[in-house]
């Protein structure tokens, strides 16, 4: 693990050698922090989501924990019941358990109501799911807003179910009276513009899916912390769709306005290639940013896709009232890879490495996204002089193409208060870390300065 973790070159994401090794320890903590997570069975709502949040303000203690009653409207929706299982389990006509939720919660349908049954095989039938394609594996199901049960099992063991007598137990409450359970972290910022870090929490024991995200976030407020950034930072950990829908009814225009950049956190663990969901905009900022790194710091190929309105919470940040600009940027994108949706997606599953990646991805869109300005130049007429400053070599002969030369002639020729670096960056073909460097040292000597809306005006 260790000689894995600290390769040179990892698989699918370039990292310098001074953000190699907190890459590394990031990773192997998230992973840490999914293996803590694994075992609850949280859902829609309920204790275990309150469990969830309590583990994670042992590292963000700022985090706030949020209650929305159910029967609460929140748009087209309403909060359902509050539900908290007990006891679950199956016993065959021999009395074997079969199934029992106490050694694996994927067993149980996600809001199956309470049920003490005795039942034939074919009745029962009509309650069990699995995937004849995965026969060994359990797959993962809920019933959110429709008041039924079931059980989930290997197809394996499902086919060689004897005939007889079943008896089905599930002690479990859908609580009128309850709520649903969110939590929020925030971070400000030298400005109140925000960017919004969106993952959800309602899944029960599956790593990639929902988990990874939850732990990449977490850890990205521990580093985010330590900065001092432009912008102020939200961390939401919902339940998804329903949880998403009730944080944005209980923000206000004046509010969501103010959200610059956002990215939903998913599926961060696996090995596959990084994937990009651009946000409904399509060409917001976030897009270009996260389409420049990935083109820029991928060791392997990678998939964009444009907006979609299937999948996780984008689809709600993005909704034509809102419009946010929030993509999503994951590995293997849900859907996309067998183990989705079923006990094979587990702590084998999901690698630190893998995460380490993932959190050095993040990592580097947000300090794209805090140094990515635009400028006007000071020097309109002809290049500047930059010898005399100090800025290129003053001895005849000397190759003056490096990188950082490179990339000041171009932040220098295209500081006209209509491009900013990361438009710079991509025309150029420079490095935007090199290009914001570049951009530090020429404002410090006084050749450009931050456009504030300015733009050079071309002959006519």
């Amino acid at each position: 693990m260790e000689n894995e973790l600290h390769s040179s070159r990892w698989e699918n994401f370039a990292v310098s050698d001074a953000s190699l090794s907190d890459a590394c320890e990031a990773g192997s903590r998230i992973h840490a922090c999914i293996a803590d997570l694994y075992p609850f069975c949280r859902s829609l709502t309920g204790n275990e989501n309150r469990k969830t949040l309590a583990y994670l303000q042992k590292v963000l203690p700022e985090l706030l924990v949020k209650e929305v009653p159910s029967g609460t409207d929140v748009f087209d929706w309403t909060v359902p019941p509050e539900w908290n299982v007990t006891e679950a389990w199956l016993e065959d006509p021999s009395g074997n358990r079969i199934v029992d939720f106490a050694k694996y919660n994927l067993q149980l349908v996600s809001y199956s109501e309470p049920v003490d049954a005795k039942l034939s095989l074919d009745e029962l039938q009509l309650h069990l799911h699995s995937l004849e394609d995965q026969p060994d594996v359990i797959p993962y199901r809920s019933t959110y807003y429709n008041r039924t049960w079931g059980f989930c099992l290997p197809h394996r063991e499902r086919v060689e179910l004897p005939e007889g007598e079943y008896h089905a137990v599930i002690r479990s409450s859908l609580d009128e009276s309850g709520s649903l359970t969110y939590g929020e972290w925030y971070k400000a910022g030298e400005t109140d513009e925000e960017f919004l870090l969106s993952c959800y929490i309602c899944h029960p024991s599956m790593a990639n899916d929902s988990l990874s995200g939850v732990a990449l976030l977490t850890e990205l407020g521990r580093w985010l912390q330590t900065q001092s950034t432009r912008y102020s930072y939200r961390i939401v950990f919902v339940p998804e769709t329903i949880g998403a829908i009730a944080w944005l009814a209980n923000q206000s225009m004046e509010n969501l306005v103010k959200i610059r950049h956002g990215l939903v956190a998913t599926c961060c663990g696996d090995k596959g290639p990084f994937t990009y969901k651009r946000s409904r905009q399509g060409e917001a900022e976030i897009d270009r940013i996260v389409e420049h790194l990935l083109a820029t710091k991928s060791n392997h190929e990678t998939i964009v896709e444009d907006f979609f309105p299937i999948g996780s919470d984008e689809r709600q940040y993005c909704s034509p009232g809102f419009n946010l600009p929030v993509g999503s940027l994951m590995r293997s994108r849900y859907h996309t890879f067998p183990q989705y949706h079923t006990s094979a997606d587990n702590l084998d599953f999901v690698t630190a490495k893998a995460l380490g990646e993932s959190f050095a991805a993040y990592q580097q869109v947000i300090e794209i996204a805090e140094s990515n300005e635009t400028y006007i130049t000071k020097v309109p007429y002809c290049e500047p002089q930059l010898g005399r400053r100090g800025l290129y070599p003053t001895t005849g002969g000397v190759n003056a193409r490096t990188d950082t030369m490179q990339a000041m002639m171009w932040l220098l020729n295209l500081a006209d208060g209509r491009h900013d670096l990361l438009a710079i960056a991509q025309r150029g073909g420079v490095d935007f870390s090199v290009l914001a460097a570049a951009a530090k040292s020429c404002r410090n000597n006084g050749l450009i300065e931050l456009a504030n809306g300015q733009f050079i005006e071309r002959l006519s």
